[in-house]
Protein backbone atom coordinates (compact mmCIF):
# COMPACT_ATOMS: atom_id res chain seq x y z
CA UNK A 1 0.00 0.00 0.00
CA UNK A 2 1.07 3.57 -0.54
CA UNK A 3 0.69 5.62 2.64
CA UNK A 4 0.14 9.36 2.67
CA UNK A 5 1.77 10.60 4.81
CA UNK A 6 4.25 9.25 7.33
CA UNK A 7 5.03 12.87 8.27
CA UNK A 8 1.58 13.15 9.89
CA UNK A 9 2.43 10.26 12.18
CA UNK A 10 5.89 11.60 12.95
CA UNK A 11 4.54 15.04 13.80
CA UNK A 12 2.23 13.48 16.37
CA UNK A 13 5.02 12.26 18.63
CA UNK A 14 7.72 14.78 17.68
CA UNK A 15 5.53 17.81 18.44
CA UNK A 16 4.07 16.24 21.57
CA UNK A 17 6.77 14.52 23.67
CA UNK A 18 4.08 13.10 25.97
CA UNK A 19 3.03 10.89 23.03
CA UNK A 20 6.51 9.55 22.33
CA UNK A 21 5.33 6.09 23.41
CA UNK A 22 3.21 6.01 20.22
CA UNK A 23 6.34 6.10 18.03
CA UNK A 24 7.26 2.42 17.85
CA UNK A 25 3.71 1.01 17.65
CA UNK A 26 2.83 3.56 14.97
CA UNK A 27 5.94 2.76 12.95
CA UNK A 28 5.13 -0.96 13.29
CA UNK A 29 1.64 -0.28 11.91
CA UNK A 30 3.19 1.77 9.08
CA UNK A 31 5.65 -0.99 8.14
CA UNK A 32 2.88 -3.57 8.11
CA UNK A 33 0.51 -1.40 6.05
CA UNK A 34 3.27 -0.49 3.61
CA UNK A 35 3.71 -4.17 2.69
CA UNK A 36 0.00 -5.02 2.78
CA UNK A 37 -2.22 -5.44 -0.26
CA UNK A 38 -5.67 -4.44 0.92
CA UNK A 39 -8.22 -4.70 -1.86
CA UNK A 40 -11.22 -4.61 0.47
CA UNK A 41 -12.20 -4.06 4.11
CA UNK A 42 -12.10 -7.84 4.56
CA UNK A 43 -8.34 -7.77 3.87
CA UNK A 44 -7.86 -5.09 6.52
CA UNK A 45 -9.82 -7.14 9.08
CA UNK A 46 -7.70 -10.20 8.30
CA UNK A 47 -4.56 -8.22 9.15
CA UNK A 48 -6.01 -6.17 12.02
CA UNK A 49 -8.93 -7.95 13.62
CA UNK A 50 -9.59 -5.07 16.01
CA UNK A 51 -9.80 -2.44 13.24
CA UNK A 52 -13.15 -0.70 12.97
CA UNK A 53 -14.41 -0.53 9.40
CA UNK A 54 -16.51 2.57 8.79
CA UNK A 55 -18.35 3.96 5.77
CA UNK A 56 -16.69 5.33 2.65
CA UNK A 57 -13.32 3.62 3.08
CA UNK A 58 -12.58 4.90 6.56
CA UNK A 59 -10.89 2.60 9.06
CA UNK A 60 -9.99 3.16 12.71
CA UNK A 61 -6.96 1.32 14.12
CA UNK A 62 -6.11 0.95 17.80
CA UNK A 63 -2.46 1.81 18.41
CA UNK A 64 -0.24 1.07 21.42
CA UNK A 65 -2.58 -1.29 23.18
CA UNK A 66 -5.63 0.81 22.39
CA UNK A 67 -4.10 3.96 23.90
CA UNK A 68 -4.27 5.86 20.61
CA UNK A 69 -6.57 5.90 17.61
CA UNK A 70 -5.47 6.12 14.00
CA UNK A 71 -8.07 7.06 11.39
CA UNK A 72 -7.30 6.43 7.75
CA UNK A 73 -9.13 6.67 4.46
CA UNK A 74 -8.35 3.80 2.11
CA UNK A 75 -8.74 3.93 -1.64
CA UNK A 76 -8.81 0.18 -2.23
CA UNK A 77 -8.76 0.39 -6.04
CA UNK A 78 -5.51 2.40 -6.05
CA UNK A 79 -4.05 0.81 -2.89
CA UNK A 80 -3.58 4.18 -1.18
CA UNK A 81 -3.97 4.84 2.55
CA UNK A 82 -4.50 8.45 3.60
CA UNK A 83 -3.70 9.24 7.23
CA UNK A 84 -6.55 11.43 8.46
CA UNK A 85 -6.01 11.54 12.23
CA UNK A 86 -3.93 10.15 15.06
CA UNK A 87 -4.62 10.97 18.69
CA UNK A 88 -5.69 9.80 22.10
CA UNK A 89 -9.14 8.40 22.76
CA UNK A 90 -10.17 11.75 24.22
CA UNK A 91 -9.01 13.60 21.12
CA UNK A 92 -10.74 11.00 18.96
CA UNK A 93 -14.01 11.59 20.81
CA UNK A 94 -13.84 15.27 19.81
CA UNK A 95 -13.70 14.67 16.05
CA UNK A 96 -16.24 13.60 13.47
CA UNK A 97 -14.51 10.55 12.10
CA UNK A 98 -16.59 10.58 8.90
CA UNK A 99 -15.54 14.10 7.91
CA UNK A 100 -11.98 14.47 9.17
Amino acid sequence: MRIIALSTLQAFWEENPEYLDAREPTLAWHRHALHADWSSPVDVKQDFGNASILKDGRVVFNIAGNKYRLVVLINYAYRVVYIRFIGTHRQYDEIDVQTI
